[in-house]
């Protein structure tokens, strides 16, 4: 053999070589990955669902007028966006009328939950407050707007005082109270001095609302 085909031989291994060493390195990289990405295709595929959302706990109290979200997974038929009803209760497809009033969303859920077993295996539901118009507040007096208002966005007696459209001409503006219901029915009387907060003094009084709030405005 020639000594430029013997050049020839030994270059050919050397290519071989390398890309042998470059193969291995490309599916020690991608193989594992490419067969996960596989995977999960095909589960996608097969039209795999995620769990559904755990039950929530809070302390939150329905009432009546709010609108609640009740959804069962994997059946829509039942799923729905329902509104409170004056008496309390709402009405659901295989589930009937069932009391919402007084009861929290986590214990509703487990109402809603039990009827449903008789239809449906292991029934996984949530329910959410969509809007809350069942707390509320009252503003009397001497204002432009008095009346009752949604207690939302944690309102404060100045925001109270701009939703019920500000002061009358004679209202007296230094002697407003907030009258509060207290757990055990008697009920609290909060000053609040207009002049003072507005000026930046004593500006604790300008407190956040509470359900059934009435501010009085002499």
């Amino acid at each position: 053999m020639t000594t430029t085909g013997k050049k020839c031989c030994r270059g050919g291994w050397y290519v071989l070589a390398v890309w042998a060493l470059l193969s291995s390195i490309v599916w020690a990289q991608t193989g594992p990955g490419t067969a996960s990405a596989g995977n999960a295709s095909a589960s996608a595929g097969r039209g795999v669902q995620p769990p559904p959302p755990p039950a929530h706990d809070d302390a939150f109290v329905i009432g009546a007028d709010d609108v609640l979200a009740v959804n069962v997974w994997k059946e829509p038929e039942v799923s729905r966006s329902v509104p409170v009803r004056s008496d309390g209760k709402i009405s659901l497809p295989l589930v009937g009328e069932v009391q919402a009033a007084g009861r929290t969303p986590l214990k509703l859920e487990q109402d809603i939950a039990a009827r449903l077993k008789n239809y449906i295996s292991e029934p996984e539901v949530t329910v959410i407050v969509q809007q809350i118009n069942s707390q509320k507040f009252n503003v009397l007096g001497q204002v432009n707007r008095p009346g009752s208002f949604v207690l939302a966005n944690s309102p404060t007696v100045l925001d109270a005082i701009a939703l019920a459209g500000g002061f009358r001409d004679f209202a007296k503006q230094k002697a407003i109270y907030v009258l509060r219901q207290n757990p055990d029915g008697s009920q609290s009387r909060i000053p609040f001095n207009y002049k003072d907060v507005v000026n930046g003094r004593n500006p604790a009084q300008n407190i956040k609302l509470q359900s059934r709030d009435t501010i009085v405005v002499p």
